[in-house]
C-alpha cells in the first residue's frame, strides 16, 4: 500500500503533463490549419508579393540609423569554447532572426546590408596589397621536369651546320668579309652557265654524215636585274652553219617569271639579220619550263618563237624531258629560205641520268617539221620538210 500510495502522485503528475502537451500540439496545429484557410493566393497577390520583394531588396542596398549589426559573439551556440555542452542551451529559433525581408515579402524595419569593404580580401579593391599579404614562391613549386624556355639546347639537338656541305656565313667559299650577313635581298652577285643541249645527231635524214647542236644560257647579275646571253646553233661538217646569239637583259616581274629585252642576231646561209627582242622567261604552273620571245627587225619583219620544255622525274636521277618549240615569221626571206607564216615545228624526247645535278648524258629521238612557205622554199631546193634524228649528247652547268 504504501507503494501505490507513492506512485499515485506520480502518474497524476505525468498524466497532467501529457495533457498539457497535448493540447498545445492540437492548438498549434489549428492555428496552421487556420492560416493555410485564410490565405488563399492569387495572381494578384503573388504579383504584389513580387513586388514587395524587389522594393525590400532596394531597400538593403541602403543603411538605415536605426540598424545595427548582429553580434555574434553574444549568441549562444549550444556548445561552449571548450567543447563542454552548455547547461541552459536552447535550440535557434530562426523564425525570430531579421533576414532583411520577411518571408511574406515585407521589408524588415531594422535590416542592415553586410560591409564587405571591412572584410580583408588580401589584395584592397585599389589594387595596393594588404599588409599581412604574402606573394606566392613559385620556386619552391614542383614542375614535374618541365624546362622552361631559354636554357642549353638538349645533348640530342641537331647541329644546324650538319647539312650545309661546310659553308657559312663566317667561313667558306661564300663567306663575306666583315660583320654584313647574308639577306634575302638584292645585294649580291651571281653567275651560271647552263648548256641545256650539247649533241650529235647521225644526220641521215639530212643526207650528211653527221651534225652537232647546242643551246646554251649564261647570265651573270643580281636576283632581280642581270646579264643574260643566249646561244643556240647547229653545226655541220665541223662549222657552224645556223645560229642565233641574243644579249638580253633580264628583270624579274614576279616569283617565277624574268622579262627579258635585248638584241638577237641571226646567221645563215645567206646574210645575217638583226632584231629587237622582247621576251619572257620562267616557270608556268603545273612545272613547265617556258621562253616566249618576239622579234622585230629590218623591212618590217615581225618574229615569233616559243618554246616549252618538262622535266618528268622517273627517279631521282633518271629524268625524262619532254621539248616542243615553235616559230613564225611575218615576211618571206627568200635568202634564208624562210617564208611568211608557220615556219618550223619541232618536238623532241631526251631521257638523262644525273651522276650529280652539275652533269647528266643523255639519249633522245627529235623530229622537225617544216610547214608553209618554208616547205615550199625547202622543196624548190631538194630539201626534206620532215626529219627524224637520233641524239646523244650531255646536260652540265657550272
Amino acid at each position: 500500500m504504501k507503494i501505490k500510495t507513492r506512485l499515485y502522485p506520480l502518474s497524476a503528475i505525468a498524466a497532467a503533463m501529457f495533457s498539457i502537451w497535448s493540447l498545445s500540439a492540437g492548438a498549434q496545429q489549428h492555428k496552421h490549419a487556420e492560416q493555410e484557410n485564410s490565405t488563399e493566393v492569387t495572381p494578384e497577390a503573388k504579383q504584389t508579393d513580387l513586388d514587395k520583394t524587389a522594393h525590400g531588396a532596394m531597400q538593403n542596398s541602403t543603411k538605415t540609423d536605426n540598424s545595427m549589426p548582429m553580434d555574434h559573439s553574444k549568441m549562444d551556440m549550444g556548445d561552449g569554447q571548450d567543447g563542454t555542452e552548455a547547461e541552459n542551451s536552447m535550440p535557434m529559433d530562426h523564425s525570430k532572426m531579421d533576414m532583411g525581408d520577411d518571408q511574406d515579402g515585407t521589408e524588415a524595419e531594422n535590416s542592415m546590408p553586410m560591409d564587405h569593404s571591412k572584410m580583408d580580401m588580401g589584395d584592397d579593391q585599389d589594387g595596393t596589397e594588404a599588409e599581412n599579404s604574402m606573394p606566392m614562391d613559385h620556386s619552391k613549386m614542383d614542375m614535374g621536369g618541365v624546362q622552361a624556355q631559354g636554357g642549353d639546347a638538349p645533348a640530342k639537338a641537331r647541329d644546324p651546320h650538319a647539312y650545309s656541305g661546310g659553308y657559312n656565313l663566317d667561313s667558306g667559299a661564300y663567306a663575306l668579309p666583315g660583320p654584313r650577313e647574308l639577306v634575302l635581298a638584292d645585294e649580291h652577285t651571281f653567275w651560271a652557265v647552263l648548256f641545256d643541249r650539247l649533241e650529235y645527231s647521225d644526220g641521215l635524214s639530212r643526207g650528211v654524215d653527221g651534225a652537232g647542236q647546242y643551246d646554251m644560257q649564261a647570265w651573270y647579275g643580281l636576283d632581280y636585274d642581270r646579264l643574260v646571253v643566249k646561244a643556240e646553233g647547229e653545226l655541220v661538217d665541223n662549222s657552224v652553219q645556223e645560229s642565233e646569239t641574243e644579249l638580253l637583259w633580264g628583270h624579274a616581274i614576279s616569283t617565277f617569271w624574268d622579262s627579258q629585252l635585248g638584241v638577237k642576231l641571226d646567221t645563215a646561209e645567206g646574210p645575217s639579220r638583226q632584231w629587237l627582242a622582247l621576251g619572257i622567261q620562267g616557270l608556268a604552273p603545273y612545272w613547265f619550263e617556258v621562253d616566249a620571245n618576239l622579234y622585230a627587225g629590218s623591212q618590217g619583219r615581225v618574229a615569233i618563237s616559243v618554246e616549252a620544255e618538262y622535266e618528268l622525274l622517273i627517279t631521282q636521277r633518271l629524268i625524262l624531258q619532254p621539248r616542243v618549240a615553235v616559230s613564225a615569221f611575218s615576211k618571206d626571206d627568200l635568202e634564208n629560205g624562210v617564208g611568211k607564216g608557220l615556219s618550223s615545228v619541232t618536238a623532241g624526247l631526251r631521257l638523262r641520268y644525273e651522276f650529280s645535278r652539275k652533269f647528266a648524258p643523255y639519249l633522245g629521238v627529235e623530229w622537225t617539221g617544216q610547214y608553209g612557205n618554208t616547205a615550199d622554199l625547202a622543196t624548190l631546193e631538194g630539201k626534206p620538210t620532215r626529219q627524224t634524228q637520233v641524239v646523244a649528247g650531255a646536260r652540265f652547268w657550272f
